[in-house]
């Protein structure tokens, strides 16, 4: 079994890759996106969201980094990833997946699916700007609204030489609805496909998993929200361990205030660590309690001053 950990704009940087991959047995990690429109993005933006690039584009713990790319035009993604790959990356992973209004409203993300033929130009672009030794992934959902657009969408991402490919097994249109999961079109695209392929999408425990791999065939598996409503969740699938304990929980957000408060994103902390408060209450229902301690607070020492007396209560 191979366990991804997945990318969540604004909320899973580099420091909770850090946090995460030391704590879990993870395979792999993927950024949150960089936005290509019309220019060669400059080395320090790529450095800023993943500085693992200057250890080999792994984390402290060894987990290799993919950076992903979203964008439309396929010459200057295909220079981006270019680049990207000339910085060290890992890999290069490429987003048509992101449901965001504000990314497709500029043809990005998910909007693409609609394009079968641009998502090939853009994978073809980037595969061949790419050394072959540097893999490029792309992550899609299964259509806008109609599902069975996946297979047209998955044979334009294979002709165009991609190779791996995640699928979200979930319509743009199905946003994050639990009702919407369609894992038995990852299935039917297995049976159709030769590329390596990830299943994405409600895995939030061990039973998930192996539901997800057995409806769909496929042992190579995506988490993101999961991994932040449960943040041993890689563990809990691969080696059967138990969900950390509340207390295990609340050191851990202390170790998070403290890299985020020396780290180069302090002014972020708050609206960050509120976010992933918002995942936490999802499975620790003590996390409500703490967070409205926490919730309308603006500046980082009053908001670590209160987990750390938290803390000292349990």
């Amino acid at each position: 079994m191979r366990i991804v950990l997945g990318p969540m704009e604004g909320v899973l940087d580099h420091l909770m890759r850090e946090i995460l991959t030391e704590m879990n047995d993870y395979d792999l990690c993927v950024t949150e996106f960089v936005r290509v429109v019309h220019q060669l993005l400059p080395k320090h933006v790529y450095y800023r969201l993943c500085p693992e690039l200057q250890h080999g584009s792994r984390t402290r713990s060894g987990v290799p980094v993919n950076i992903q790319l979203l964008g439309q035009d396929p010459d200057w993604m295909a220079e981006n990833a270019a680049f990207a790959a000339e910085l060290g990356a890992h890999g290069i992973d490429l987003n048509f997946g992101c449901p965001a209004k504000t990314v497709n409203k500029s043809k990005g993300g998910a909007a693409l699916l609609e394009f079968p033929e641009l998502i090939y130009q853009v994978v073809k672009a980037c595969r061949e700007a790419v050394p072959e030794q540097i893999p490029v992934s792309a992550k899609i959902r299964l259509g806008l609204e109609n599902p069975q657009d996946c297979f047209e969408i998955v044979d334009a991402i294979e002709q165009a030489g991609a190779n791996e490919l995640t699928v979200h097994a979930r319509t743009k249109a199905g946003g994050y609805k639990a009702s919407e999961i369609k894992w038995e079109y990852i299935q039917q695209i297995r049976q159709k496909t030769h590329l390596p392929l990830i299943a994405n999408g409600e895995i939030w425990d061990a039973a998930d998993a192996q539901r997800c791999i057995d409806v769909t065939g496929v042992e190579s598996l995506m988490v993101c929200r999961g991994a932040l409503n449960r943040p041993n969740l890689g563990n809990m699938i691969k080696h059967n361990h138990t969900p950390l304990s509340w207390s295990q929980i609340v050191e851990l957000l202390l170790v998070y205030s403290r890299c985020e408060v020396n780290g180069d994103k302090s002014k972020y902390y708050p609206n960050r660590v509120k976010q992933w408060f918002s995942y936490l209450r999802q499975a620790y229902p003590q996390a409500n309690a703490l967070f409205r301690e926490i919730r309308t607070l603006t500046t980082v020492e009053p908001i670590v001053e209160r987990i750390q007396h938290h803390q000292s209560e349990l």
